[in-house]
C-alpha cells in the first residue's frame, strides 16, 4: 500500500507560464494519473472539462493571480504537509482497525478558480472528494483558514476512502441513502477532530449550523431519501444544489455536515468508540443509536 501525492505544483506552474494554446494539453497530462477517480462515469471523461466543472484554476484568464496563489500553497508546504498527514492518519486508523484493506491511493491537489462565485463563496474556497477507492481530490484557494486546515481536510477525505474501499461499506448509487452520506461526513469530521481537535477538524461549511435544531430536524426528515442524485441539496445545501442542477430542499450550505457531526458524536458517546474505531460503523446503527440520545 502506498499513498502518492502527485507533484502538481511543478505541473501547475508550468501550465500557468505556458502559452495559452498549449495549456489544455499540459493540464490533461497532469490530471491523467488520477483519471481513475472518474471510472464510474459513463463513457469517456474529458479531464479538462471535469477540471473546469470542479472549480479548477482557469486556463484563459487570471494568470498572475493564479500564479501568486499557487506560490502561497507551495510556501505553506501544502504537498508535504498533506503527505505527512495522510501517512500519520493511516497509522492511527490501522492501529484502530488492523483488519481493513487499504488501497494504493493517488492524491491530486489542484488550485481553485477565484472567479467562481460558488467555489469562493458558499464552498469557502475548497472542494474535495475521497469517496472513490484509491483516489483523493483536493481543490484549494489559499484562504488562511484553508491553509490552516490542509491536514484535517486531507484526513477527512482519507476516512471516506477507507470506508468505501474494497467493499468495506457498499455504496450503490441507486439505493444509498442520504443518511449514509450524512453519517459518513460526520465520521470523517470526527476522525479529523480526533487528530487535530475541534478548531481545525470540523469541515468549515458545517460549523454555522452545528447547533441549529431546525436544520437538524429537516435533515433527519430526509435521511431515508435514496439515490445519490438527491444528496447535494440534503448534504451540501440549496446553493450547491442550484449550482449543480439539483432540486433545492430548503437547507443552508453544509447542513448535512452539521447534522452528521451531531449524530456521530452521540453515537460515539453512547458506544465509547473512537472515530477511528467507528470507521465502518453501519449508518443505520449510528442513526438509531444517536436519535435515542438526542432530543
Amino acid at each position: 500500500m502506498t499513498i502518492t501525492v502527485l507533484d502538481t505544483y511543478l505541473a501547475m506552474r508550468e501550465i500557468l507560464r505556458a502559452p495559452q494554446a498549449g495549456r489544455s494539453a499540459l493540464l490533461r497530462a497532469m490530471l491523467e494519473p488520477a483519471a481513475g477517480m472518474y471510472r464510474y462515469f459513463p463513457g469517456e471523461v474529458d479531464l479538462v472539462a471535469m477540471h473546469q466543472m470542479s472549480s479548477g484554476f482557469p486556463l484563459d484568464r487570471d494568470g498572475e493571480r493564479c500564479q501568486e496563489a499557487l506560490e502561497e500553497l507551495h510556501n505553506a508546504d501544502a504537498w508535504g504537509r498533506i503527505s505527512r498527514a495522510l501517512d500519520d492518519a493511516l497509522a492511527v486508523q490501522l492501529a484502530a482497525t488492523p483488519g481493513i484493506t487499504v488501497p494504493d491511493i493517488t492524491v491530486l491537489i489542484v488550485l481553485g478558480d477565484s472567479a467562481d462565485e460558488h467555489f469562493m463563496g458558499p464552498s469557502l474556497g475548497m472542494m474535495a472528494n475521497g469517496s472513490v477507492s484509491g483516489y483523493v481530490f483536493l481543490n484549494f484557494w489559499p484562504y488562511p483558514e484553508n491553509l490552516a486546515r490542509l491536514e484535517a481536510t486531507a484526513v477527512h477525505e482519507l476516512n471516506h476512502n477507507l470506508r468505501y474501499s474494497k467493499g468495506a461499506v457498499v455504496w450503490d448509487p441507486a439505493t444509498v441513502t442520504v443518511g449514509e452520506q450524512v453519517v459518513s461526513e460526520g465520521l470523517a469530521d470526527a476522525f479529523a477532530r480526533q487528530l487535530y481537535g475541534d478548531e481545525l477538524g470540523y469541515a468549515r461549511i458545517g460549523v454555522p449550523h452545528l447547533h441549529d435544531d431546525e436544520v437538524f430536524a429537516k435533515v433527519v426528515s430526509g435521511l431515508e431519501v435514496t439515490g445519490m442524485q438527491n444528496f447535494t441539496a440534503w448534504v451540501h445545501g440549496d446553493a450547491s444544489a442550484v449550482r449543480f442542477g439539483a432540486t433545492p430542499v430548503g437547507l443552508p450550505t453544509g447542513a448535512g455536515y452539521a447534522v452528521g457531526n451531531r449524530l456521530v458524536d452521540a453515537y460515539l458517546t453512547a458506544t465509547g468508540l473512537s472515530a477511528a474505531e467507528a470507521l465502518l460503523a453501519d449508518s443505520r446503527e449510528v442513526i438509531d443509536t444517536a436519535l435515542k440520545r438526542l432530543p
